[in-house]
């Protein structure tokens, strides 16, 4: 039985999470994408920073999280970027049955 997640990206501009989900779309390791304006602010290199960002909140399984890594490491503009796996504790049948049929084996 599959576990499925939520995997959340930050990206610097909408251009790039579109990017980012196109790709992943196509090589079906999500199921959706979802692009959200957010403002974060965090610490880099001993400085605090305020930057306009886009959270890029996808859809997918657990196990295809380091497949998931691989290709935003080709694609992230981000030095280091932060790519996290929310799991889902409960979804409906028709979503679970979407997700596994959306995303490889």
């Amino acid at each position: 039985m599959s576990e499925f997640c939520q995997v959340w990206l930050s990206c610097g501009s909408s251009e790039e999470a579109s990017k980012i989900a196109s790709v992943l779309l196509e090589m079906k390791l999500i199921a959706c994408a979802k692009q959200l304006q957010i403002m974060s602010d965090y610490r880099w290199q001993d400085a605090i920073e305020h930057d306009n960002e886009v959270l890029l909140v996808m859809e997918t399984r657990l196990e295809l999280f380091e497949q998931i890594e691989a290709e935003v490491a080709k694609l992230h503009s981000y030095e280091t970027f932060v790519l996290q796996a929310i799991p889902i504790v409960k979804l409906s049948k028709a979503a679970e049955k979407w997700w596994l049929e959306s995303t490889t084996s």
